[in-house]
Parts: structure tokens; sequence; C-alpha cells
């Protein structure tokens, strides 16, 4: 893609200056490839030769692309003068400095919806491992322990359990549409109560993990999310009680969430998301009470192809008419 005007197949007008693109982290393969190819984007290097990198083409970029787990921060931002855009893949955008992109004009867009029932089932999914210890099952099995030891151990039932849900959105309420299924009996804490929801609202975190079986967290990620699922909450849920979390490791207190598991405070944990990905802290991963995935909840092929479809369209439609399709904040203007 030319790096001054707009293609000649878009929409643009064409007095609109649609700059160049940048790859900000790792992306999907196939996403990147096409980035390079038909948009003839830049590659952020790490390291040393970043700065020699800015120097030479910030002037020029008027789009990034960039993943949830990576993001755009207040210094590159500011770094980046006629930065118009912040493409996101994937539902979370935590990593990127909103506030200052609001401030600065520049839209921001990720890619709600289309991983939605993904996720739901992962959660869905970790629920009845972790309950019904399926992982650690199998490893039993493989073990050869079965025959010498006998019979695994007794496991918790999931039809009709108690479940709270922290952040009732897209993916929280479809966790709950498939948790009824189970005969589950839902209730919910929001940052506000949703209207007309079926399910009952509970003001605090620490009220509904105490009434419940299991906590779900599914609340988006960032700064006003830290750690609100924090120990007065985790100890709340009890020795008996279950934490499943799809939606991003701060959103929880994991280091209280550590203590609890390893000294029997809380009986079990699914876990999707860590604090420090793609590290995931040592003394998780000898408990069989906790079932740990490498933060796969939207790895499926036909998620990850519609999460690049609806990347790619948010790129297209900023470079032909400054607007996006999915915006989490709108850009305030044309970037010329």
């Amino acid at each position: 893609m030319a790096t001054t005007e707009a293609s000649p197949n878009s929409n643009a007008p064409q007095s609109l200056q649609i700059g160049r693109v940048l790859k900000v982290g790792p992306l999907k393969p196939s996403l990147a490839a096409t980035l390079t190819e038909k948009y003839d984007a830049l590659d952020l290097p790490l390291g040393d030769g970043r700065a020699d990198f800015l120097g030479e083409y910030a002037e020029s970029v008027t789009a990034v692309v960039t993943s949830g787990r990576t993001g755009v921060d207040a210094t590159l931002m500011t770094a980046l003068p006629r930065l118009g855009a912040i493409v996101h893949f994937g539902v979370g955008y935590d990593t990127t400095d909103v506030a200052l992109a609001e401030e600065r004009g520049i839209g921001v867009s990720n890619t709600p919806d289309v991983l939605t029932d993904c996720v739901a089932d992962t959660a869905v999914g970790l629920l009845i491992d972790t309950l019904r210890g399926f992982s650690a099952a199998d490893r039993y099995v493989r073990a050869g322990r079965w025959p010498v030891d006998g019979n695994f151990p007794l496991t918790r039932r999931v039809s009709g359990t108690r479940v709270g849900i922290v952040g009732l959105g897209r993916i929280g309420s479809a966790i709950a549409n498939r948790l009824s299924g189970f005969g589950c009996s839902i209730s919910y804490h929001n940052r506000r109560e949703v209207p007309g929801s079926v399910y009952p609202y509970v003001d605090s975190v620490v009220k509904l993990a105490a009434g419940v079986d299991v906590l779900v967290v599914a609340a988006a990620g960032g700064k006003g999310t830290e750690k609100l699922v924090d120990r007065a909450a985790l100890e709340a849920l009890g020795p008996d009680g279950y934490l499943i979390n799809v939606a991003r490791g701060t959103v929880v207190d994991e280091e209280a969430l550590i203590e609890l598991l390893t000294e029997g405070r809380l009986a079990g944990a699914g876990l999707d998301v860590f604090t420090d990905e793609p590290h995931t802290p040592e003394a998780l991963l000898a408990l069989d009470t906790v079932v740990l995935l490498p933060h796969v909840a939207s790895g499926t092929v036909e998620t990850r192809a519609a999460m690049e479809a609806l990347t790619l369209r948010n790129l297209d439609d900023f470079l032909a008419s400054g607007t996006l399709t999915t915006p989490v904040v709108e850009p305030r203007a044309l970037v010329r």
C-alpha cells in the first residue's frame, strides 16, 4: 500500500494522506504477513534499534496494529506525532493507554463479539475440568496409578452449583447462558446493574463470592479492575469455593490466590490468564486442584480468523475514511 496517499482501491478522499502502518508486538502470522504484503507495514523493533527506527519513521506512522497483550503505552504513543488509530487484534486493550489516546484524539478499536462464544466455551470447560478434576484424573491414569492406588478421589458435581460472574458483559452473559443449561443458579457483580437482566445483581465482589460455590471472572482488564477480586473476595469464596478466570490475570490478586490455594483455603482454580504472561507461578504447577491454560480462550481456527478479518476491516475503514468499525474510542479527525 502506498505510504503517502490512499490506495486507488480504497474509498478514501483523495486529500487523505494515510501515512504508514506500524506493527507493534507479536501478531498472528497470517495477519502479520498481510500487513507486510498488502499495507507495506513497518515492524517496531525491540531493544536498542527502537530509538533509531523511531527517529527515521515516527513522523510517517498514522496507524498501529497491535494485540491486547502488547498494546501501545504512553511513551510510544507520544513518540508517534501523527498517530490516528490503534487497531487491536483481540477484545482486550488494557495494555494501551486509552485515556491518553482519547486525549490526543487517537482512535482505538478492538475485536468484540467474534470471540465471545469461544471464550465462554473455555470458561465452562475450565469450570467442569476444575470441579470434576478431569485433567488431574488424566494424569492419574497416564502415571499408571489407577491399578496401583485404586479409584481416583471423588470430585465436585457441576450441575446445580451456585455460580457468581464478575463482569456480565458479552462474554459474562454468554457464560451465564451456558451454565443455566446445567441448572446452575447465576448471580453477578458489575460496575453497574445490567438493566433487564434475569440474574440477581450483587453490589460487591466480596458479597458475591460469599454466596456462591464458583466465582467466574469475565471482567475487562485495566487499571480500573486491577485486583478487583482481592484477598477479601477470595477468602469469602472459602475452602469449598472455586475460582475460574478467563479475563486478565491482573483482575485477581494472584499472590493471595496462590497462598490460599497452597494452604487449602480455596478448593481449586481454573486459570487461562496470569499476571506476568507467559510466566506461570511456580507454586501452581504442582497443584492438582488447579487447571492451567496458556491464554487460549479464543484460540480456535474459526475465531482467530474472524478476529483477523475484523482487525483488517478496522484498519481499512480508518485508512479509507478515518473511522473505525468497532471503536472503543472514535478517532477525532482524519489524519492528513
